[in-house]
């Protein structure tokens, strides 16, 4: 087991599993974000696992194309995409290299770096809303289409990387449906926190978009 205090970055060993195995073992852990601006940390606290093409919740699930190519690539790496017009979510690959899975990095605890992360963040009420959902995640850490397909297992210079945290203990991992994934998916306990920790996001069912004349 790798000790918390190591700065060394996961092993590509470790995003080299099931997703619903690796999903559950990166709470707790260090997402360590760098650029110009400085460095930021932040623990995971709640995550989502997607399955790929067995996954109908998955972008993925129809096959490989420009905007997914990365999560079919060499696992740890980050596969970043643009949601709504508006957003950036941050995933992390996992799985063998030619079958897409990975895991949505939904919420964490900025615990360095809170000064940048509150000037992205402007709305935030609390500090423990700097991070509280994905894209606010994303905004907070400046995480954009830019660092799609970084590796996470890189050395310290990389823009993104993943490091050993604390474990929660066993009986405060919580799992239940993804948040506003539908249809054949909308089920799958496949959304990981930590319960009770401030920073985990609301859940909220899918609810369908409804057509304007």
């Amino acid at each position: 087991m790798i000790e918390p205090s190591d700065r060394t970055p996961l092993p590509r060993a470790f995003f080299d599993r099931p997703v619903l195995e690796v999903a559950p073992d990166l709470l707790g852990c260090t997402l360590i974000r760098r650029s110009d601006d400085g460095v930021m940390e932040l623990r995971i606290t709640e995550v989502e696992a997607y399955a790929g093409e067995l996954d109908p919740g998955s972008h993925a699930f129809r096959g490989r194309t420009a905007r997914n190519d990365v999560m079919f690539g060499p696992p740890g790496h980050a596969y970043v995409y643009f949601t709504y017009g508006m957003w950036h979510c941050l995933n992390a690959v996992c799985g063998p290299e030619g079958r897409a899975s990975g895991v949505l990095l939904r919420a964490g605890e900025i615990v360095l770096g809170a000064e940048q992360a509150r000037k992205r963040r402007v709305s935030a009420r609390y500090d423990r809303e700097l991070a509280k959902g994905p894209a606010r995640l994303a905004t907070a850490l400046d995480v954009d289409r830019a660092l799609n397909g970084t590796d996470l297992c890189a050395d310290a210079m990389s823009p993104l990387s993943l490091l050993p945290g604390t474990a929660p203990d066993p009986d405060q991992v919580r799992n239940g449906p993804r948040t506003g994934v539908g249809g054949d998916g909308a089920h799958h306990p496949w959304r990981f926190w930590i319960d009770g920790d401030p920073t985990v996001s609301a859940y909220r069912a899918h609810a369908p978009r409804r057509r304007t004349t």
